[in-house]
């Protein structure tokens, strides 16, 4: 039976200039090196500027995408951006996206699920793409995580990078099977009673601020470990493959113990596990398409392979996705 997919054709992704070691920081606060090696599996971090907010490293990852997948900006017909860290509070990064590019008039939206955003965004794409209502889609998780962040407290400050990463989603033909390229299958949650366990003290209706980072680090640890592999599992499932399947986990880059802990848990092989925590730190919703444009331009990764991508963020909000580049 002959079946239309969401297929990723493109990826691309940027990272500010500016690089902040983990010796810059300890510099700033009661930190070393080794402690947060130790941690967190981190070595270092990007930091954008004053002067280039989230909307012009989007920007800069989608063009690379749209190269790579051959397609020009007069083609884009939705722009969805993952992000929690908006140039304002409206209008949205995509819309000033869409701007920057040059874009026709289209369909352009942000989606919040903090750091699963972007496994969120492509699931709203494919509800788009593979029902004929886009047939470009640039899918974006763009952060400036660096901006939320309390100086002064070392249990969070040193986990947080800024970075951009993007996929162009277009349609493609296939038979309703796990060989077909495209997005296969989803699992999304969310736990809202675990609220208190990562958020941000601020906000425009609550102290008119933006705010902090807060993070129960402990806590947010097991949850992650537990829901993450459930919700991989059940992707899995609903994408009619097995674990044993997959060529490449992506999973989201927020501490080498999570991710370690992850892939024990499922029995994936270490091997087939893409890690970018060491040098991009946690960007939040830019961190798997950071870490999967990582893996195609290091020929790990190549069209054809069946990736498994997974992510937990604030809400507490995860999710997991399976396709088929």
């Amino acid at each position: 039976m002959s079946v239309v997919r969401s297929a990723v054709t493109g990826v691309g992704s940027f990272l500010p200039e500016q690089v902040v070691t983990n010796a810059d920081l300890a510099k700033i606060v009661d930190t070393s090196d080794e402690w947060i090696q130790e941690r967190t599996g981190i070595k270092q971090r990007h930091r954008a500027r004053d002067d280039q907010p989230t909307s012009d490293l989007a920007t800069e990852a989608a063009k690379r995408a749209l190269v790579d997948a051959g397609r020009t900006v007069a083609d884009v017909d939705l722009i969805i951006v993952a992000t929690t860290t908006p140039d304002m509070t409206f209008p949205s990064v995509a819309s000033i996206v869409q701007r920057k590019l040059g874009a026709p008039t289209c369909i352009a939206f942000d989606v919040q699920a903090v750091c699963s955003g972007f496994v969120y965004a492509l699931s709203v794409a494919d509800g788009f793409v593979a029902r004929g209502l886009a047939k470009c889609a640039l899918v974006i998780g763009a952060e400036e995580m660096t901006r939320l962040m309390d100086w002064t407290d070392r249990s969070t400050c040193v986990l947080f990078g800024d970075g951009a990463g993007c996929v162009v989603v277009e349609p493609r033909e296939g038979q309703g099977t796990k060989a077909d390229q495209g997005l296969l299958g989803f699992a999304l949650r969310c736990d809202g009673t675990k609220t208190d366990l990562l958020y941000v003290d601020g906000g425009p209706a609550t102290t008119g601020t933006v705010g902090h980072l807060r993070m129960a680090g402990n806590q947010v640890f097991r949850h992650a470990v537990v829901n993450i592999a459930e919700a991989i599992t059940s992707a899995c499932v609903a994408s009619g493959i097995e674990v044993a399947d997959v060529d490449w986990f992506v999973p989201h880059q927020a501490n080498q113990r999570i991710i370690k802990g992850v892939g024990d848990r499922l029995g994936l092989d270490e091997n087939k596990v893409i890690s970018t925590v060491a040098m991009h730190a946690n960007t939040s919703a830019a961190s798997i398409p950071l870490a999967l444009d990582a893996a195609i331009q290091d020929g790990r990764i190549k069209r054809g392979d069946l990736v498994l991508l997974e992510a937990m963020g604030g809400g507490l909000t995860w999710g997991a996705c399976a396709f088929r580049l």
